[in-house]
């Protein structure tokens, strides 16, 4: 072994990059948990598109046709030749109404993007709320300390 590496000092050199990469992996991951915001229940959905719409009414009609398909993947490349198919004018009922969907939803948004910028009265409420369930869990966890000396006793 003349001037040579040895297996052992390149096995060691490639650990120590899988090593590397993994932490990396693990700090993307880390940071990418923090940075997303919770979502929340109250905000109102997303209308689904033309497509969609189509969609649940095909897959009733897929059913009625093959009872035994438990496949959903055959179900959506059914639908999605289907809907390549067909023409503008028979696309334009589900378009028209997915359109409605959509207006509904800007309004809904609207009024619930209005809610959240009027949060100094609603937050208000909630840090009752949670002044209340402090004060709750602190008579618990006095309770709870009376019953841990009459165990000692």
């Amino acid at each position: 072994m003349k001037g040579g590496k040895s297996k052992a000092d390149t096995s060691k050199k490639a650990d120590s990059r899988l090593s590397t990469k993994r932490k990396g992996s693990e700090k993307a991951t880390k940071t990418a948990k923090k940075a997303k915001a919770g979502k929340d229940p109250n905000r109102p959905k997303r209308p689904p598109s033309a497509f969609f719409v189509f969609m649940e009414e095909f897959r009733k009609q897929f059913k009625e046709k093959n009872p035994n398909n438990k496949l959903v993947s055959v179900v959506g490349k059914a639908g999605g030749d289907k809907w390549k198919s067909l023409s503008e004018a028979e696309k334009a009922p589900y378009v028209a109404k997915a359109n409605k969907l959509k207006s509904e939803y800007t309004k809904n948004i609207a009024a619930y993007n209005n809610k959240m910028s009027e949060g100094p009265h609603s937050r208000g409420d909630e840090e009752e709320e949670s002044d209340k369930s402090k004060s709750e869990v602190n008579d618990e966890d006095d309770e709870g300390s009376e019953e841990e000396e009459d165990e000692d006793e």
